[in-house]
């Protein structure tokens, strides 16, 4: 095969593809020049108005004028001529005319540049003549680069801009002038310099471009021409196909022939082993396995054993070594058995079911039968011929129909069968249990006549038509059990159709729904109602208060809410357990119905938590006298097993529309005024102001500043010594807490020690200020100072916390400091809360070695017998007492007899709040064991206190 010249390769000749290249430069170079002239010419603009005000003068106006007209008039030509070349298509580009032009323009453009230097700079100015100068030479040199594309376009700009000029300044000039001269020379010989490395450098990378596009337009061509290869190829591999195509037909042709000789051979073979087909089919039909054994040889020929085990025939030669194997161990004995009674005579066949594994590796069931045909001369059996037959279907069938049964009786649900005329052939044991009837009582009876279809007999015809239309009927109903109770009923009814379509029988299944009922019944009483108490629940109480609330906003009516929360109730649930708790809740949900029978809706909101919804409540002093009621009888003492307690409760109480006009309000401010009123002590009730709902959230701002306070470190620890009367020395001192808010300043500690008590950040608090203080007392010694005893207030949260006594002991061996020189103060008025446990927390702390003391001594109501088994150190005097030494005698008294029994118990007193001398004076001579007070000292810092010892050491 050949190709054609035309394919074979490139027959352009080497001369016309230069000269083709030559054009497309010369076209390309046209096009760089027109791209790259806008911006010199905006330059040379720009340079010639620069020009023109620098030589404006009145001499020469005219001159001036007429050159920048016609400068202008160039820059305009030059823009029109670049626009215009844009806009042409390709093939107009490639036109001689646009070259000549752009030449024709740049010759004018260095002319006009060169007579600014010849006609416009005078010749006496040295500074205008360099300015003028040196902008016509940027001009040039940015012209000059931007036109070394093409070197005639170069030439017909830098000549005509530089020559005339450089022969002016030369041959009419001073040497001035020819210095100018010089300069111009030489800034013609670097430009053309350049121009000539630059247009090299351009003609070079035209050259690389045009020879990649003439490389990819071989390519293309090299690639046609393979496309038509391929096209060759093609037609050949179909010639190809199409010989192969004949061959095969021909192929096809003496397979014909050679399959019609075989159907031929295969008719005879038919036709001669036509009897032995017509048995395989019998045998087939029969599903048999013919087995003739010799149990001489113990050889064995089987029929249909493929068919029956799973195993070719070859496999199988024997019965004993080859069959026996594959037999069930369970059917195993009784199989010997059988074949035994028949080998010894004494049954006339051998009939035997046993399994054997499949060649797949299932079990099926096998019926064998077969009789001896042959016996020997000793008269022993050593013939036998039988059949065997696959039973595993009937196998199945039967356990389906055992199962069915034993479901059908151990069903939990009523069954029950009916044949096509309705009367009852079969009832399982649920039926009997639901009912009441026994089962030989029903069978036979028309489901009219049953006494248990009481309400199935009134619904008999609408059933009857549902049952022939749709085969299905189920629904509810309400029968009877023997007994005479009814009891709702859910019941199914199915039609069972024969082969030919016929209803053979009628299927019911029927539940028991008494106790689904009873199940509904309670869930649908504990959704809306609480459990223990038998008041409404959270979500009832919603309904209700969503329910008058629409009422209020339809008809003008007025609502109110009254919240209750029982005081102390988490310390009674600790204290005597949960099932007292639960009992006194119950008790407390009675009273609150007996006592308000005005209220609409009465809820158990939450553990002691309780809502009363008033609708239309009349005014403030009826709801007033409304809560008064409430607080008295749900003060009254009430026993429960054996305990005789006295609940009391806060209330708060918000009104719709007078303090809110939305749900949600009203409930937040009932709940606020509720807790203003425990903050308040408890035991009475609060109505919502405005002014509570502004002490709540400052309450509440101050919440959160506490708790970044303690994560920012900004609470201090200050102390205020005490001065031990016997030595006149400072022996101790009190660890006070300070909070410098950066906002706020100084917090005082009563605005914020009562809030960390509620919301239980006096723990951090607490435990912060012990560690600073014994860390401090440390810091003093290892600074040579006298050692003193710091003590730290404790509050009942730490106590309540149980971790009291390992938070010391922890403490204590972190810092090193001496248990002895630690007192923990704890206010005399929570000596009520848990007293066993306060005794039992003090006196771990008292085996560590820790000193302990009762603060505020005298205005609490703790018991004297408590206070003889509280193991303490010290007693605090309140300054509430010390603040009334010289006002009068009661207060005297009570100093003196708290100084008098506190030393009768073996017990050192402390007298806090001292501020006057003759206070000092008067607890010097009833031998008061220390003081502390302002008169001492105010609290200080550290470093302040250090200061005090340091200066009482000195003396």
């Amino acid at each position: 095969m050949t190709l054609s010249p035309s394919l074979s390769g490139p027959s352009v000749e080497p001369r016309v593809i230069r000269k083709q290249y030559a054009m497309e430069m010369a076209v390309e170079r046209t096009r760089l020049l027109y791209q790259g002239s806008l911006l010199p010419t905006l330059f040379m603009l720009i340079n010639g108005l620069v020009c023109a005000g620098l030589l404006w003068s009145p001499q020469r106006y005219f001159l001036v004028s007429v050159w920048l007209v016609w400068l202008l008039s160039l820059v305009a030509l030059r823009v029109i001529q670049v626009a215009a070349f844009d806009s042409a298509m390709p093939s107009r580009q490639a036109q001689p005319v646009w070259r000549r032009m752009f030449l024709l323009g740049s010759a004018m453009s260095g002319l006009t540049l060169a007579a600014a230097g010849i006609a416009l700079v005078p010749t006496d100015s040295f500074l205008q003549q360099a300015w003028v100068f040196g902008l016509i030479g940027a001009a040039t040199l940015s012209a000059s680069v931007a036109y070394a594309v093409s070197l005639p376009a170069f030439l017909s700009f830098t000549l005509p801009c530089l020559l005339p000029a450089i022969g002016y300044l030369f041959w009419g000039g001073d040497e001035q002038q020819q210095g100018w001269g010089w300069l111009g020379l030489i800034l013609l010989g670097s430009l053309s310099v350049v121009a000539w490395q630059v247009n090299r450098l351009i003609q070079h990378g035209l050259m690389r471009r045009f020879q990649n596009q003439a490389l990819i337009e071989h390519l293309q061509q090299a690639q046609s021409r393979s496309e038509l290869l391929n096209q060759e190829l093609a037609r050949e591999i179909e010639q190809r196909r199409h010989a192969e195509e004949e061959l095969r037909e021909a192929q096809v042709g003496l397979e014909s022939r050679v399959a019609q000789r075989s159907r031929e051979l295969d008719a005879a073979n038919q036709a001669l082993s036509k009897s032995e087909a017509r048995l395989a089919l019998a045998l087939k039909a029969s599903e048999l396995g013919l087995w003739d054994w010799n149990l001489q040889t113990d050889e064995v020929h089987h029929t249909q054993l493929k068919e029956l085990f799973g195993i070719e025939p070859e496999f199988v030669t024997a019965m004993l070594s080859h069959l026996k194997p594959r037999l069930h161990p369970q059917d195993l004995p009784p199989l010997r058995r059988a074949l035994v009674e028949h080998l010894k005579g004494r049954t006339e066949d051998y009939q035997i079911e046993y399994r054997v594994r499949h060649g797949d590796g299932h079990w099926v069931w096998i019926e064998d039968r077969g009789r001896a045909v042959e016996r020997g001369a000793n008269g022993r059996v050593i013939r036998m011929v039988g059949t065997r037959r696959d039973i595993s279907v009937s196998k199945g069938l039967e356990e389906q129909r055992q199962l069915a049964a034993t479901v059908f009786e151990a069903a939990s649900e009523g069954i029950v069968i009916f044949d096509p005329n309705y009367a009852l052939i079969a009832v399982n044991q649920a039926f009997s249990r639901v009912t009441g009837y026994q089962i030989e009582d029903l069978l036979g009876r028309n489901v009219v006549e049953l006494p248990c279809s009481r309400d199935a007999r009134r619904h008999y015809s609408a059933i009857h038509q549902a049952l022939d239309q749709h085969g299905s009927w189920q629904g509810e109903l309400v029968e009877a059990r023997k007994n005479g109770e009814l009891y709702p009923q859910w019941q199914q009814l199915n039609v069972v159709r024969d082969v030919r379509g016929n209803v053979s029988h009628i299927v019911g299944f029927f539940a028991d729904l008494s106790a689904r009922r009873e199940s509904e019944e309670r869930m649908r009483y504990l959704t809306h109602y609480d459990e223990l108490t038998g008041l409404a629940n959270r979500s009832l109480f919603r309904e209700r208060l969503h329910e008058a609330h629409q009422r209020v906003r339809q008809g003008g009516r007025s609502l109110a809410l009254l919240h209750i929360n029982l005081d102390r109730f988490k310390l009674l649930n600790d204290s005597l357990g949960h099932e007292v708790a639960d009992q006194m809740l119950q008790k407390m949900a009675r009273r609150l119905v007996n006592a308000l029978p005005e209220a609409d809706t009465i809820a158990r909101l939450s553990g002691d938590e309780f809502a009363v919804l008033f609708d239309a409540y009349g005014n403030l002093s009826s709801l007033a006298r409304v809560a008064t009621r409430l607080s008295t009888k749900l003060r009254l003492p009430l026993t429960v097993e054996g305990h005789e307690l006295v609940v009391s409760a806060s209330m708060g109480i918000s009104m719709l529309p007078d303090n809110a006009r939305e749900i949600s309000a009203l409930v937040s401010q009932s709940n606020m005024a509720m807790q203003h009123a425990k903050h308040l002590g408890g035991n009475n009730f609060q109505f919502y102001t405005d002014s509570l709902q502004a002490s709540t959230l400052e309450r509440l701002q101050l919440e959160n500043h506490l708790r970044k306070a303690i994560e920012e470190k900004q609470l201090k620890v200050f102390y205020q010594p005490k001065l031990c009367l016997a030595t006149g020395r400072l022996n101790a001192a009190e660890a006070l807490v300070r909070w410098d808010h950066p906002t706020m300043g100084r917090v005082p500690p009563g605005d914020f020690i009562g809030l960390a008590e509620e919301t239980g950040l006096i723990g951090p608090i607490g435990e912060f200020v012990l560690r600073q203080a014994c860390w401090q007392a440390c810091e003093w010694q290892r600074q040579g100072l006298e050692p003193i005893r710091v003590s730290v207030n404790l509050s009942v949260h730490q106590l309540r916390q149980g971790k009291l006594v390992s938070l010391v002991r922890q403490v204590l061996e972190e810092t090193g400091l001496a248990p002895h020189y630690l007192e923990l103060e704890l206010t005399e008025s929570q000596l009520l809360d848990s007293v066993e446990h306060i005794i039992a927390t003090f006196q771990q702390l008292r085996d560590l070695g820790v000193k302990l003391a009762i603060d505020d001594f005298g205005t609490g109501y703790s018991s004297l017998s408590y206070l003889k088994r509280i193991p303490v150190d010290y007693v605090k005097i309140d300054q509430a007492f010390i603040r009334g030494l010289g006002e009068g005698g009661e207060d005297a008294a009570i100093t003196r007899a708290i100084i008098a029994m506190a030393h009768g118990l073996s017990l050192k007193v402390v007298a806090e709040g001292v501020e006057r001398s003759e206070q000092l004076e008067f607890l010097k001579a009833e031998l008061c064991d220390e003081v502390q007070g302002y008169l001492i000292s105010r609290p200080v810092e550290a470093q302040a206190l250090a200061v005090l010892l340091q200066t009482q050491g000195i003396h």
